[in-house]
C-alpha cells in the first residue's frame, strides 16, 4: 500500500506545520559536472534567445566546418557544498521546520562526504545521483543515505557501472543498495527524455526499467525543475507501478529547490524507513508557480553571473565552463579564449545578462505569462 499527499503552498500553506522536519531532495554543487547540451536546447526554446542560438551555430558552422560538439564540454553548478547546503536548510527553516539536506550531484560524493568533518553538517546524508546506462537511453538514481564508514567503498564499486553496462550486474548493484535498509532509492525525474530517443519510446523504456528493477526503486520523483503536466505523468506512473511520489527539487544554481518533502521523522533514517514503507508528503512551494521557461530563463541567468565568493575561485562563468580540447586535455573557457571571447559567446552571454534586468525580467514574464496550472 502507498499513500502519496502533494500539499500546495499558495493553496494550503498550513500544512508544512503539520510536520516537524522538512526534507530537501535532490540539489547540487560545484562537484557535478553537467551537460552544455540543457542550457543550449533551453535557450533555443526560449523566443528572445533562439535568434542568438541560431547565429552561434551559423558562425561555429563557417569558422569550424562542422556542427557544435556539445558533449566535449560542461559547466558546474556555482555553490560550493556548504554553500548549497545552507541555501536549503535556510528555506527549510523559514517553513519553521527541523531541516534535512540530501545533496545528490552527478556521479560524485565529494560534496556530503566533505560536510562530515563540519561541526552543524555532521550527519548530512551522503547521497549521489547515479547515471545509469539503460537500452538506448540512461536514468538518472538518486541514491540518498549510504552509510558513511563505506560510502566511497560502495561508490567505487557501482560508480563505474555508468561505463560498462549490464542487466545483471545492475541487478545486483540494486539489491544491494536496496538491502541496506537506510538508503532510499529513487526514480529521477523518470518521464523526462534526456537522451531525446522520442517521448513514446522513452515511457517504453521506463516499463520496461520499472519491470525488471522496480522491486529496488522506493519512489518516482516529483521534479521542481520539470513542468507539471511532465510531473502529472509521473504521478499517473507511479500510481500504476504502486510506489509512492517524492520531492526532488533539482536546484542547480541559487534558486531553492520548489519542492521539499515533509515529514514527522527525526532523521534521514526513519524518513527512508516511512518512503520505503509507501508514505510521502510533498510540499510544493510557491515559486514553482513561475511559468517553467522562464525560471529555465532565470536559472541560465544565475550560471553565468560573476560569483565572487566561489570556493574554488572560479568567480567567472567561464572559469565553470569546460571543454575537451582535441589533445586531450581539459580547460576552462577562460584558459581558451582568454579576452578573445567569441563574437558569437559573447552575443549570447550578453543576452543572458541583459534578461536580469528589472525591467527586461518583467518583459520576459509576460512573454511566459501562460503558465499551466498546477492542479492536484
Amino acid at each position: 500500500m502507498t499513500s502519496s499527499q502533494i500539499h500546495l503552498q499558495w493553496k494550503d500553506a498550513s500544512a508544512a506545520g503539520r510536520f516537524r522536519t522538512g526534507v530537501s531532495l535532490h540539489s547540487h554543487t560545484l562537484h557535478s559536472r553537467e551537460s552544455l547540451d540543457f542550457i543550449y536546447r533551453a535557450a533555443a526554446q526560449a523566443p528572445i534567445l533562439s535568434a542568438v542560438v541560431r547565429h552561434g551555430e551559423r558562425q561555429y558552422h563557417k569558422a569550424k566546418g562542422t556542427q557544435l560538439d556539445l558533449s566535449r564540454g560542461w559547466w558546474t553548478p556555482p555553490l560550493g557544498p556548504h554553500d548549497a547546503w545552507l541555501l536549503e536548510k535556510s528555506q527549510i527553516e523559514r517553513l519553521d521546520q527541523n531541516a534535512i539536506v540530501s545533496l545528490t550531484d552527478h556521479d560524485n560524493i565529494e560534496a556530503p562526504v566533505s560536510l562530515q568533518v563540519l561541526d552543524g553538517c555532521r550527519g548530512t546524508p551522503i547521497s549521489v545521483e547515479w547515471t545509469v546506462p539503460f537500452g538506448p537511453t540512461f536514468f538518472h538514481l538518486g541514491v540518498h543515505n549510504l552509510p558513511a564508514g563505506e560510502a566511497r567503498e560502495i561508490w567505487t564499486g557501482i560508480g563505474g557501472y555508468r561505463h560498462s553496462p549490464c542487466e545483471e550486474k545492475l541487478r545486483d548493484h540494486l539489491a544491494m543498495l536496496a538491502g541496506l535498509d537506510q538508503v532510499l532509492l529513487v526514480f529521477n525525474h523518470p518521464l523526462w527524455d534526456e537522451k531525446h530517443i522520442g517521448q513514446a519510446e522513452h515511457r517504453a523504456v521506463v516499463l520496461e526499467f520499472m519491470r525488471k528493477f522496480g522491486t529496488y526503486v522506493h519512489a518516482l520523483e516529483l521534479n521542481g525543475l520539470r513542468p507539471w503536466s511532465e510531473n502529472r505523468g509521473v504521478t499517473a506512473l507511479a500510481e500504476a507501478v504502486r510506489k509512492p511520489v517524492i520531492s526532488g527539487g533539482d536546484r542547480h544554481v541559487v534558486e531553492p529547490n520548489a519542492m521539499v518533502n515533509v515529514t514527522n521523522a527525526g532523521d534521514f533514517h526513519e524518513f527512508a524507513e516511512e518512503v520505503r514503507a509507501g508514505w510521502s508528503n510533498v510540499f510544493v512551494l510557491r515559486h514553482y508557480l513561475e511559468p517553467y521557461a522562464l525560471r529555465v530563463v532565470h536559472n541560465m541567468v544565475d550560471v553565468l553571473r560573476t560569483y565572487e565568493n566561489h570556493a574554488n575561485g572560479w568567480r567567472l562563468w567561464s572559469d565553470r565552463v569546460f571543454y575537451r580540447c582535441d589533445d586531450g586535455g581539459t580547460r576552462s573557457l577562460t584558459e581558451l579564449f582568454g579576452e578573445r571571447t567569441p563574437v558569437p559567446v559573447t552575443v549570447f552571454v550578453g543576452a543572458m545578462q541583459l534578461a536580469a534586468a528589472p525591467r527586461v525580467r518583467r518583459l520576459i514574464r509576460g512573454a511566459f505569462a501562460g503558465a499551466e496550472e498546477v492542479t492536484l
